[in-house]
């Protein structure tokens, strides 16, 4: 699944340990998320949305 993750963060100047514990994972989870090897599951998914004040489509597409 393609995302805007890495985008979205480096726009508030966010390093990915930043996004981590605001989402309370771990960094690699993190990485693993903006390179498309992970998945998040869905209420990471809006925890996600939730802190960029996006909705879930808005930073998540299919491929």
């Amino acid at each position: 699944m393609k995302n805007r993750l890495k985008v979205l963060r480096a726009e508030r100047d966010w390093s990915q340990q930043d996004l981590a514990e605001r989402l309370e994972v771990s960094r690699q989870s993190v990485n693993a998320i903006e390179k498309g090897r992970y998945d998040p599951s869905l209420p990471l998914a809006f925890k996600i949305a939730d802190i960029f004040e996006l909705a879930i489509e808005d930073i998540f597409q299919r491929d």
